[in-house]
């Protein structure tokens, strides 16, 4: 697997409110070598009311974040679901097809069952704006039936590797039936195995509706998730999946999310 060494920059300010970002339909978010790509804020995708899977929760009304997880599953996956599930937290994994899911089937089964959005980030990491379309369907269409194949449930969302996509990859994303999520939070957790760093570069950049991206592979993240959640759980966030931030309202495929 390539390792995950570039990651995009931290875009510049996040949504912190409801009502007066509702109408903030979507950001031009430029990506190194791409083009300039739609970001849409899940606050502008929000209608009517939500009953969340881990209760009842309207991220219209409470301080809401995202855990996401990518590039597992890995040997550190199951600490991090025993984790989440003492914290009764739900997270949304991006996984990876080839030495993660097809060598951790149990895990990417456990996910689902307990509740967390199992999501697609390739079969093999390539970098998507760098492939010919016919690879790039590949890339996620074998992804996606291999999840399915396990889970019972096709992935409705994709995060492409190192958060780089085109309109070509949009095309493709939304003829599979994917939405992208790109993040608003990095710990840059693939360049250090400190975790109390990792806890501290989260909390300091964690605003309302703030998807976190993370690593469960790496083995400074999972030791750092405990003090992540007591953190933000201080400061009154409530933890919720991708599908549940942006609900009531839904990813549509195609779009790109941040």
């Amino acid at each position: 697997m390539p390792f995950l060494t570039r990651k995009m920059r931290r875009p510049g300010s996040g949504f912190r409110g409801v009502s007066a970002l509702a109408a903030v339909a979507a950001l031009t978010l430029p990506l190194g070598g791409c083009t300039q790509v739609e970001t849409t804020a899940p606050s502008a995708v929000r209608t009517t009311d939500v009953r969340a899977r881990f209760g009842t929760v309207d991220c219209r009304e409470v301080k809401c974040v995202a855990l996401t997880f990518d590039a597992g599953p890995s040997g550190n996956s199951a600490r991090l679901l025993d984790i989440l599930k003492d914290e009764q937290v739900p997270a949304t994994f991006f996984l990876l097809g080839r030495r993660h899911i097809d060598t951790y089937p149990e895990l990417v089964r456990r996910m689902a069952d307990e509740g967390h959005e199992v999501a697609s980030h390739t079969w093999t990491h390539r970098i998507l704006t760098e492939l010919e379309p016919d690879e790039i369907r590949e890339e996620l269409r074998r992804t996606n039936e291999e999840i399915e194949r396990l889970t019972g449930r096709r992935p409705t969302l994709m995060r492409p590797p190192q958060g780089r996509t085109n309109d070509t990859v949009q095309g493709i994303s939304r003829e599979l039936g994917l939405a992208e999520v790109l993040w608003s939070v990095t710990a840059k957790d693939y360049r250090t195995t400190d975790s109390g760093l990792i806890t501290r570069r989260v909390l300091d950049q964690a605003s309302r509706d703030g998807i976190i991206l993370l690593h469960d592979l790496y083995d400074g993240t999972v030791p750092a998730v405990p003090g992540i959640i007591d953190g933000l759980r201080k400061r009154g966030f409530v933890f919720v999946t991708v599908p549940q931030l942006l609900a009531p309202g839904r990813a549509e495929p195609g779009k790109v999310y941040r």
